[in-house]
């Protein structure tokens, strides 16, 4: 438009004056449409909304269980200084012939005598069908035990991590031999003791060799396949035969849970909650947008808890690496031959189920999708994979997959609250007048009561350190 065309368009606005009422004049007089108050945090919650939750009247849930044996199957932490990686001594308990020994002096020579080495991708640390002669502590890197299958090919027989060991037998015997070849496929370090100086230490340590006898006599205990104390039951047979005499034995000392709280004091001044309430309460809305807060960290604390939080509480006998790097639909399948007793679903970050997504496409796989409570939701094998937020993403870009069974019936995973609450708002939180102070201001005491348990050890797998976003 030139000078002239702007000139032209002026003269013709005075020439022809407003005929009606302006919008900006109108809309003093016109009422907002408003929303209720938005918050980002809200996350779906699928945790919470699946897990089948518990009343727990006395404020505490005991878990009773079949007696166990322990089996050390534990991980080791480590301490650097540099490039030096050394073994903390306690830790030596994690070993299933060290478990319960408590002598010091013995555990920090032992942790001394480590030696300390460097492996690269396709190292091999141990080879199969040699002598088994040391122990072998995996401070970093990943490691595949390899072995020779049914056809005499040789196919991985699992994957060590940050934490595993391997060779613990050799503390109790000197006749053993490697069952498996263990190949670095990561560099990595390792620190290793070797049969002649654990001995070395076990010849000037009575107490030690006190408890490495107690130990292999404890080893004749009869026990099934998942540790607990064996029922003698006689089958196939005929006529008239002795038939076993058996109990079922109970751990004396069972986990009990204590339900946990979240809480947080809401204040609302009065001449607000008095004169601002068109066309919204003000009380009710801050109400809501606190408790969806509550709501959030309890499924935080659900997961990530060191105490009853479901990433901590998973037997080592129920985590597993990935193969490679990223979650692949051969990880996924590992995951549920670990929880293969109605497997309820998958829970991980949503960063993690694309990374999942995008190995499944490498593939030429295309997970189908199942309806759950009218949502369309991925699936593997026909279970849901959900998303949480919750799961934490480490600075190395990596994460865990949780697979869960769940409910009191299936011997699963369940949460734990009480209902009943005084001044209860929602099933196991309430709401409680705290009263109103001299400056006016209404407070309220908002509570969340709240834990999980897990019934029997597979009822919860994990699947650690899934990488995300590799390239390749």
């Amino acid at each position: 438009m030139t000078v002239t065309d702007s000139v032209d368009s002026a003269a013709s606005s005075s020439e022809n004056p407003r005929l009606s009422l302006g919008r900006a004049a109108a809309r003093t007089l016109a009422t907002t449409t408003k929303s209720v108050p938005q918050m980002q945090g809200i996350s779906t919650r699928w945790l919470l909304k699946l897990i089948p939750w518990v009343q727990v009247n006395g404020g505490a849930y005991r878990v009773n269980r079949r007696l166990s044996y322990s089996v050390g199957d534990g991980r080791v932490t480590f301490t650097s200084t540099g490039a030096e990686v050394r073994v903390i001594p306690p830790e030596l308990g994690e070993l299933a012939p060290l478990r319960g020994f408590d002598d010091e002096e013995v555990l920090i020579e032992l942790a001394g005598r480590f030696v300390q080495r460097e492996v690269e991708p396709g190292d091999a640390i141990v080879e199969f069908g040699s002598q088994a002669d040391q122990v072998v502590l995996i401070a970093h890197g990943k490691i595949n035990k390899i072995g020779t299958g049914e056809y005499g090919d040789q196919t991985v027989l699992g994957t060590l991590a940050d934490g595993d060991y391997f060779g613990e037998q050799v503390l109790t015997s000197a006749d053993a031999i490697w069952e498996f070849t263990a190949k670095a496929i990561t560099s990595g370090t390792v620190l290793t003791l070797s049969r002649r100086t654990f001995e070395d230490v076990l010849e000037r340590s009575e107490e030690l060799r006190a408890h490495l006898d107690d130990v292999l006599a404890g080893q004749a205990r009869s026990s099934n396949d998942h540790g607990e104390a064996q029922i003698d039951v006689a089958s196939g047979h005929d006529g008239e035969p002795q038939l076993p005499g058996t109990f079922v034995d109970y751990e004396s000392s069972p986990r009990e849970y204590e339900l946990s709280v979240a809480q947080t004091v809401l204040r609302v001044h009065s001449r607000v909650a008095d004169l601002y309430n068109q066309p919204m309460d003000q009380v009710e809305q801050q109400l809501r947008l606190t408790i969806e807060a509550l709501r959030e960290r309890q499924e935080h604390e659900l997961i990530n808890n060191t105490d009853f939080g479901l990433l901590h509480n998973a037997e080592f006998s129920q985590r597993i690496h990935t193969r490679g790097g990223p979650p692949t639909p051969d990880d996924f399948d590992e995951l549920l031959s670990l929880v293969w007793k109605d497997a309820g679903f998958f829970l991980a970050h949503p960063r993690t189920i694309a990374a999942f997504g995008r190995e499944c496409s490498k593939r030429g796989l295309y997970p189908e999708s199942t309806d759950l409570n009218g949502h369309q939701v991925p699936a593997w094998r026909g279970v849901p994979i959900l998303p949480s937020n919750k799961i934490p993403v480490t600075e190395t870009r990596t994460s865990s997959v949780l697979l869960m069974r769940t409910g009191e019936q299936n011997q699963g995973v369940v949460g734990l609250h009480q209902t009943g609450l005084p001044d209860e708002y929602q099933p196991g939180l309430n709401v409680r007048f705290m009263g109103i102070s001299d400056q006016a201001i209404i407070s309220y005491l908002v509570s969340a009561y709240y834990s999980a348990a897990v019934l029997v050890p597979d009822a919860l797998g994990i699947l650690e350190n899934a990488e995300l976003g590799r390239e390749g």
